[in-house]
């Protein structure tokens, strides 16, 4: 099993930056894949970026130019840096890890996940 730990949310203004991170533990050798998800208040959670252990990144449109996923394998901590925010990306972020190969058109599903951290929140105002 894997346990997943978010920090760095915040209140920021609009334009403002905020650096996200992540860090597993438990069985982390089982992990190949991880992701950054949001959950806007009443809406569905959506997928932010997704990147596996050959540093392969996908990234939905939204986060494209803005976003940065990246993952410091000395340090074992997964990072998102969001740039230049925006009231839309005011959510709840999620980290998400999973042990399961699957094609790219996956990797920024919910479904392709089996461990979920509790979130941090993001408020852009």
């Amino acid at each position: 099993h894997v346990q997943l730990v978010e920090s760095g949310g915040g209140s920021v203004q609009a334009g403002e930056s905020l650096r996200l991170s992540c860090v597993p533990s438990g069985d982390t050798s089982s992990v190949h894949r991880m992701g950054w998800f949001r959950q806007a208040p009443g809406k569905g959670r959506e997928g932010v970026a997704a990147i596996n252990d050959d540093g392969i990144i996908r990234c939905d449109d939204s986060a494209t130019g803005r976003f940065t996923i990246s993952k410091d394998n000395a340090l074992n901590t997964l990072y998102l840096e969001m740039n230049n925010l925006r009231l839309e990306d005011t959510a709840m972020y999620y980290c998400a890890a999973t042990g399961t190969y699957r094609h790219l058109s996956w990797w920024l599903s919910l479904a392709s996940y089996e461990y979920w951290g509790q979130g941090t929140q993001v408020t852009v105002s």
